[in-house]
């Protein structure tokens, strides 16, 4: 085996590690607000470690770099935040409660007391005449 080929066992070994500590904060982890940590955390980064490695294999192989594997990689590192931003955000708005004890739960009962802001009726839209 070449150091390329043990450096990619070991990127799958470390990935698969990943994404098992991962699924099981899914299951163990209390509320919706630490179970994000678990998909954005964890199993990105192990998603990461095997993609990497699927790179290197490719290299050891002879057949360059794979462009799909780089592709994929960065259309997961860039929707992973967001997807977990939208979820946390719509928890808020559901008004989903908190696990006792969070740090900066009065933030968020902020957050869920405020009001969206007034629309203007037909008659405050229209540009007064002179």
């Amino acid at each position: 085996m070449t150091v390329l080929e043990w450096v990619a066992s070991f990127l799958l070994v470390l990935g698969g590690l990943f994404v098992l500590i991962g699924a099981v904060g899914m299951v163990k982890l209390p509320d919706v607000y630490t179970r994000l940590h678990a998909p954005t955390k964890t199993t990105t980064l192990g998603i990461g470690c095997i993609l990497i490695a699927s790179m290197c294999l490719h290299v050891a192989e002879g057949r360059g770099l794979s462009i799909q594997e780089m592709v994929i990689s960065l259309f997961l590192f860039i929707t992973a935040p967001v997807s977990a931003y939208m979820i946390a955000k719509a928890s808020l708005h559901r008004r989903v409660s908190m696990l006792k004890g969070t740090a900066n739960s009065e933030l968020a009962e902020k957050v869920r007391d405020r009001k969206a802001p007034e629309q203007p009726t037909t008659d405050e839209q229209r540009p007064a005449e002179h």
